[in-house]
Protein backbone atom coordinates (compact mmCIF):
# COMPACT_ATOMS: atom_id res chain seq x y z
CA UNK A 1 0.00 0.00 0.00
CA UNK A 2 1.26 3.43 -0.94
CA UNK A 3 0.74 6.51 1.16
CA UNK A 4 -1.29 8.03 -1.66
CA UNK A 5 -3.77 5.12 -1.39
CA UNK A 6 -4.76 6.07 2.16
CA UNK A 7 -7.88 8.17 2.46
CA UNK A 8 -7.25 11.39 4.33
CA UNK A 9 -9.58 12.57 7.06
CA UNK A 10 -9.65 16.32 7.37
CA UNK A 11 -10.38 16.75 11.07
CA UNK A 12 -9.23 20.37 11.07
CA UNK A 13 -11.64 21.68 8.45
CA UNK A 14 -12.50 24.97 10.06
CA UNK A 15 -9.35 27.02 10.51
CA UNK A 16 -9.49 30.74 11.28
CA UNK A 17 -8.13 33.12 8.69
CA UNK A 18 -6.53 35.18 11.44
CA UNK A 19 -5.43 34.34 14.97
CA UNK A 20 -7.40 36.64 17.23
CA UNK A 21 -5.80 35.99 20.60
CA UNK A 22 -2.33 36.98 21.68
CA UNK A 23 -0.04 34.39 23.20
CA UNK A 24 -0.04 34.43 26.98
CA UNK A 25 3.64 33.60 27.39
CA UNK A 26 6.69 34.69 25.39
CA UNK A 27 9.52 32.20 24.97
CA UNK A 28 12.06 34.90 25.89
CA UNK A 29 10.32 35.22 29.27
CA UNK A 30 10.48 31.44 29.70
CA UNK A 31 14.18 31.47 28.87
CA UNK A 32 14.72 34.37 31.29
CA UNK A 33 13.17 32.21 34.03
CA UNK A 34 15.87 29.65 33.18
CA UNK A 35 18.55 32.34 33.49
CA UNK A 36 19.06 32.81 29.73
CA UNK A 37 18.90 36.30 28.22
CA UNK A 38 19.09 37.56 24.64
CA UNK A 39 22.49 39.00 25.55
CA UNK A 40 23.65 35.56 26.77
CA UNK A 41 22.57 34.07 23.44
CA UNK A 42 24.35 36.78 21.43
CA UNK A 43 27.51 36.60 23.55
CA UNK A 44 27.63 32.81 23.19
CA UNK A 45 27.07 32.97 19.44
CA UNK A 46 29.77 35.59 19.03
CA UNK A 47 32.38 33.61 20.96
CA UNK A 48 32.72 31.62 17.73
CA UNK A 49 32.31 34.65 15.45
CA UNK A 50 34.47 34.70 12.35
CA UNK A 51 34.55 37.88 10.23
CA UNK A 52 32.63 37.23 7.05
CA UNK A 53 31.56 39.29 4.01
CA UNK A 54 28.72 41.50 5.23
CA UNK A 55 29.68 40.87 8.87
CA UNK A 56 33.11 42.41 8.98
CA UNK A 57 32.75 43.63 12.58
CA UNK A 58 31.53 42.05 15.77
CA UNK A 59 29.05 44.92 16.19
CA UNK A 60 27.44 44.19 12.80
CA UNK A 61 27.33 40.49 13.63
CA UNK A 62 25.69 41.08 17.02
CA UNK A 63 23.02 43.37 15.56
CA UNK A 64 22.22 40.91 12.78
CA UNK A 65 22.25 37.94 15.18
CA UNK A 66 19.70 39.65 17.42
CA UNK A 67 17.53 40.56 14.43
CA UNK A 68 17.64 36.97 13.11
CA UNK A 69 16.96 35.64 16.62
CA UNK A 70 13.83 37.75 17.03
CA UNK A 71 12.64 36.75 13.57
CA UNK A 72 13.18 33.04 14.33
CA UNK A 73 11.41 33.35 17.68
CA UNK A 74 8.37 34.87 15.99
CA UNK A 75 7.56 31.31 14.82
CA UNK A 76 5.36 29.57 17.40
CA UNK A 77 6.50 26.12 16.24
CA UNK A 78 10.11 26.94 17.03
CA UNK A 79 9.07 28.33 20.41
CA UNK A 80 7.23 25.08 21.17
CA UNK A 81 10.33 23.03 20.31
CA UNK A 82 12.40 25.20 22.66
CA UNK A 83 9.73 24.98 25.34
CA UNK A 84 9.73 21.19 25.11
CA UNK A 85 13.44 21.30 25.96
CA UNK A 86 12.76 23.61 28.91
CA UNK A 87 10.13 21.20 30.23
CA UNK A 88 12.42 18.19 29.77
CA UNK A 89 15.17 20.02 31.65
CA UNK A 90 12.84 20.92 34.51
CA UNK A 91 11.53 17.35 34.76
CA UNK A 92 15.07 15.99 34.60
CA UNK A 93 16.19 18.20 37.48
CA UNK A 94 13.20 16.93 39.47
CA UNK A 95 13.95 13.29 38.59
CA UNK A 96 10.64 12.89 36.77
CA UNK A 97 11.72 11.85 33.27
CA UNK A 98 10.09 8.58 32.20
CA UNK A 99 12.41 5.55 31.96
CA UNK A 100 15.44 7.61 32.99
CA UNK A 101 16.97 7.87 36.44
CA UNK A 102 17.86 11.24 37.88
CA UNK A 103 21.46 10.06 38.08
CA UNK A 104 21.54 9.21 34.35
CA UNK A 105 20.06 12.62 33.57
CA UNK A 106 22.59 14.44 35.79
CA UNK A 107 25.54 12.57 34.24
CA UNK A 108 24.20 13.23 30.70
CA UNK A 109 25.09 9.66 29.78
CA UNK A 110 25.92 8.98 26.14
CA UNK A 111 22.93 6.70 25.55
CA UNK A 112 20.66 9.72 26.01
CA UNK A 113 20.38 11.18 22.52
CA UNK A 114 16.97 12.86 22.72
CA UNK A 115 18.75 16.09 23.67
CA UNK A 116 20.93 16.01 20.53
CA UNK A 117 17.92 15.10 18.40
CA UNK A 118 16.06 18.11 19.79
CA UNK A 119 19.04 20.45 19.25
CA UNK A 120 19.56 19.19 15.70
CA UNK A 121 15.84 19.53 14.97
CA UNK A 122 15.82 23.13 16.18
CA UNK A 123 18.90 24.08 14.15
CA UNK A 124 17.57 22.33 11.04
CA UNK A 125 14.13 23.89 11.45
CA UNK A 126 15.69 27.36 11.54
CA UNK A 127 18.36 27.03 8.87
CA UNK A 128 18.41 23.60 7.23
CA UNK A 129 21.63 21.65 6.85
CA UNK A 130 23.78 24.75 7.44
CA UNK A 131 22.07 25.23 10.79
CA UNK A 132 22.67 21.58 11.72
CA UNK A 133 26.36 22.01 10.84
CA UNK A 134 26.60 25.11 13.04
CA UNK A 135 24.83 23.26 15.88
CA UNK A 136 27.54 20.57 15.82
CA UNK A 137 30.24 23.27 16.08
CA UNK A 138 28.55 24.82 19.12
CA UNK A 139 27.75 21.44 20.67
CA UNK A 140 31.38 20.32 20.49
CA UNK A 141 32.92 23.60 21.71
CA UNK A 142 30.29 24.53 24.35
CA UNK A 143 31.11 28.27 24.35
CA UNK A 144 29.52 30.77 26.72
CA UNK A 145 26.38 29.71 28.54
CA UNK A 146 26.32 26.32 26.79
CA UNK A 147 29.00 25.07 29.20
CA UNK A 148 26.74 25.82 32.18
CA UNK A 149 23.39 24.53 30.93
CA UNK A 150 21.86 21.14 31.70
CA UNK A 151 21.77 18.12 29.39
CA UNK A 152 18.72 19.22 27.42
CA UNK A 153 19.12 22.98 27.45
CA UNK A 154 22.72 22.99 26.22
CA UNK A 155 21.54 21.26 23.04
CA UNK A 156 18.31 23.24 22.72
CA UNK A 157 20.16 26.55 23.05
CA UNK A 158 23.04 25.24 20.93
CA UNK A 159 20.51 24.39 18.20
CA UNK A 160 18.90 27.80 18.49
CA UNK A 161 22.25 29.60 18.31
CA UNK A 162 23.51 27.34 15.52
CA UNK A 163 20.45 27.92 13.36
CA UNK A 164 20.27 31.65 14.00
CA UNK A 165 24.00 32.22 13.51
CA UNK A 166 23.88 30.29 10.23
CA UNK A 167 21.10 32.60 9.06
CA UNK A 168 23.09 35.58 10.34
CA UNK A 169 26.04 34.73 8.09
CA UNK A 170 23.78 34.00 5.09
CA UNK A 171 21.78 37.20 5.58
CA UNK A 172 24.94 39.29 6.03
CA UNK A 173 26.28 38.04 2.72
CA UNK A 174 22.94 38.49 0.93
CA UNK A 175 22.56 42.06 2.18
CA UNK A 176 26.12 42.85 1.07
CA UNK A 177 25.39 41.50 -2.42
CA UNK A 178 22.21 43.61 -2.63
CA UNK A 179 24.25 46.75 -1.95
CA UNK A 180 26.66 45.99 -4.81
Amino acid sequence: MKLSDIEEKDLKKVQPEKIEEKATTDILDVLAEEGISVQDLADTALEMYVPHPGLETREKAEALFERELRFALSDPNLCLLIYSGVLLEREGRAGNLPNLSKSSYEKDLTFIIADEVLGTSIATYISGSKGAFEFVRYDKQKPGILANLGPFMDDVIGGLIGGVSSNMYSRGMAELERKD
